[in-house]
């Protein structure tokens, strides 16, 4: 018997992509609008509002999609509004099961009225805390750099000052096509220099170049989504597989692939779920990961992502821990850290949700 959403909502997950201005719920949109004089949203009703934030998911270009944002970071520019998103955003991802997240956002968007960088951090960083007390959950921030802008320097700088205190990573992502990661190497060398950690988004919304610069020129640890990496990876009509070179480095090197389903179908990187690359990737063992994106955009949870690749994969249990252990391995956490969840919470978590299952088909197994 398949997993349901609750039994998957129930298990142990990781998170390594998913952005906290794409996360927001609606009703909090509307109220902190209202709270902060940000005027344009086009509705206060939140179920048409809802309809407007994710008119761009299915539009089939990232350009499209990254369009609704201007609304969630509009109202997104207080401490108070930080702090109540990332409390709500960690909030939301215990409720989904999730324990473990590294949740990312990019300091330089929300200074439109007056916060400094450090600001905006440290707003985000207590919103985490409060909505991770007495949950089963650690939430990381990942510092993420805009690509099309010139502030990447400054943002990893920021990144590696709060590294102590809850950031784990640096990023960079915008508008892919036009903007190759090397144009920010000076950023990257900085972090390197620092010994600390990159994920870089390549491979969403242009191919082969960008995952190749960020792996090659940049260094990166993780690839955020990497879609396009099945551009290197021939398929011949016998059903024969054949590895390009750039595939198998990655897949030798066991870089990990930040994938979102949904999303990545939304943006136009995979033609459908049926064809996604996630499922032949899976099979030939490279290090992918399962995420959300943006929940509120693509209307999505982990749980519900995992659930779709069970209906249209045919996956199982074995599937979605293998997809998990992934994720934790692939974590910026401590190493101690990683090993700890795996093996007292997600693998017991699994076996648990496995023997209930097992029981729920066999009742028999209950009297044992």
């Amino acid at each position: 018997m398949s997993p349901t959403l609750d039994q998957i909502r129930a298990v142990p997950k990781v998170l390594l992509h998913d952005h906290l201005d794409g996360g927001l719920r609606p009703e909090t949109v509307i109220e902190l609008a209202r709270e902060t004089g940000y005027d344009g949203l086009p509705t206060d009703d939140p179920d048409e509002l809802t309809t407007v934030l994710t008119a761009g998911a299915h539009r089939g270009h990232l350009n499209l999609y990254l369009d609704a944002f201007r609304h969630t970071v509009g109202v997104m520019q207080t401490p108070d509004a930080l702090r109540r998103v990332a409390e709500e955003c960690a909030e939301d991802l215990a409720a989904d099961g999730i324990v473990y997240a590294e949740v990312r956002f990019a300091p330089e968007l929300h200074t439109e009225r007056g916060l400094t960088l450090d600001q905006v951090v440290a707003a985000v960083l207590d919103g985490f805390a409060r909505g991770s007390k007495n949950r089963p959950i650690r939430v990381y921030a990942l510092l993420t750099a805009m690509r099309t802008a010139a502030r990447s320097l400054e943002i990893a700088e920021l990144a590696v000052k709060y590294r102590d205190k809850g950031v784990v990573g640096f990023d960079i992502a915008g508008a892919e096509a036009g903007w190759p990661p090397s144009r920010h190497l000076d950023a990257f060398q900085y972090i390197h220099r620092e010994n600390f950690h990159i994920t870089i988004h390549a491979g969403e919304g242009y191919g082969l170049p960008s995952i190749w610069e960020a792996v090659q020129y940049c260094g990166t640890e993780r690839l955020g989504h990497g879609v396009r990496l099945a551009e290197d990876i021939e398929i011949t009509p016998d059903g024969a597989i054949r590895l390009g070179r750039l595939a198998s480095y990655i897949r030798d090197r066991r870089i990990p692939l930040e994938m979102c389903p949904t999303s990545n179908v939304q943006t136009g990187a995979a033609p459908s779920i049926e064809r996604h690359p996630l499922r032949v990737l899976r099979q030939l063992q490279f290090r992918v990961t399962v995420n959300t994106d943006n929940r509120l955009m693509s209307q999505v949870t982990l749980s519900s992502e995992f659930e779709m690749l069970i209906r249209e994969f045919g996956y199982g249990w074995s599937d979605i821990e293998w997809l998990t252990i992934n994720a934790m391995k692939s974590a910026f956490a401590p190493f101690d850290e990683r090993l700890l969840l795996i093996n007292t919470v997600i693998k017991p978590g699994f076996a648990t949700a496995r023997a209930m299952s097992d029981a729920y088909v066999n009742p028999e197994l209950l009297s044992r």
